[in-house]
């Protein structure tokens, strides 16, 4: 990660960067190629959060401008573009022109410009199982195989340790009341609830809703979620929080097996932190016509 720090005379230094990188998905844009005795020079970084704000500076002038909305572009753009290269005019040329992007083709054809490296660097993602159980394991293994931080709770140590998750990152038994109101829970917080029981479930998610992760979701019937959902407005929780939890849980593959389960389960969560829509691959295909050519997108 310290590769990605500033060079020495932009604002912040390495540690911004670091800081930034390992709390939320950020948008990295460095010079790999500028125009002679151009300004900003190649190595200048510049450092874009998702809320627009900046670390790094490349001059402030129209070049920056533009390189940090298309830093904002390649963010919210799903499916996402992690690494890209971008060209843009050199700053002193009349209004309008100066800073605007440019085709690569007309770059490479001779055309004085600045080349971008612009690249999505993002947050570490962190799985939250609550329940040891088969299904629980089963969710561990596929999201630690899928790039998941995997952590795991259980109020039972028999199903709460490092030799039935050696896949996880972190195993923590004990009060699960205790341990979820300690543990740091943020936009990148994908919470999984899938205990032994409903009281466990229904424990769990009062510590967690309205938290602001990035997912959470309870496994059990369409009657008993609902019945655990009232409970807790009734109680005073925000309906609006209770509104976003995923529960049931998952997509209907038909699932039977805990395996089953948790690829259900975990292809919800990934849809939810990749903005997918869930829908078959093949809706939208054409349909085949022997002789006719159509012209898709990739």
């Amino acid at each position: 990660m310290g590769g990605l720090g500033f060079t020495p005379h932009s604002q912040g230094g390495t540690h911004i960067v670091e800081k930034n990188l390992t709390r939320l998905t950020v948008v990295v844009a460095t010079v790999i190629d500028a125009p002679a005795g151009a300004t900003p020079g190649e190595g200048a970084k510049l450092l874009v959060r998702p809320d627009g704000s900046r670390a790094g500076a490349f001059g402030g002038g129209a070049f920056e401008e533009a390189v940090a909305e298309d830093c904002l572009a390649a963010l919210n753009e799903f499916p996402r573009t992690f690494v890209q290269a971008l060209y843009y005019r050199p700053e002193g040329l009349p209004a309008g022109r100066a800073g605007a992007r440019i085709h690569r083709l007309e770059a490479k054809g001779g055309a004085d410009a600045f080349e971008v490296m612009v690249e999505i660097i993002e947050a570490s993602a962190t799985l939250l199982i609550v329940g040891g159980g088969h299904i629980g394991l089963s969710l561990a293994t596929i999201g630690a195989h899928v790039g998941f931080f995997v952590a795991v709770i259980d109020d039972r140590e028999m199903y709460a340790n490092a030799e039935r998750f050696p896949m996880a990152d972190k195993v923590l038994a004990g009060d699960v009341d205790a341990l979820l109101r300690d543990f740091p829970i943020g936009p990148t917080t994908y919470i999984v609830l899938v205990s032994r029981g409903h009281k466990v479930d229904e424990l769990a998610l009062r510590q967690v809703v309205g938290r602001g992760a990035g997912y959470v979701g309870m496994i059990g019937s369409k009657r008993r979620v609902s019945t655990v959902l009232r409970h807790l407005a009734e109680e005073g929780y925000a309906v609006e929080a209770l509104e976003r939890v995923y529960t049931p849980i998952g997509f209907d593959i038909a699932a039977e097996t805990p395996e089953e389960i948790a690829v259900s389960i975990l292809a919800e969560v990934i849809a939810v932190r990749r903005g997918g829509s869930g829908k078959p691959m093949r809706e939208g295909r054409p349909p085949i016509r022997p002789g006719v050519r159509e012209d898709l997108p990739a």
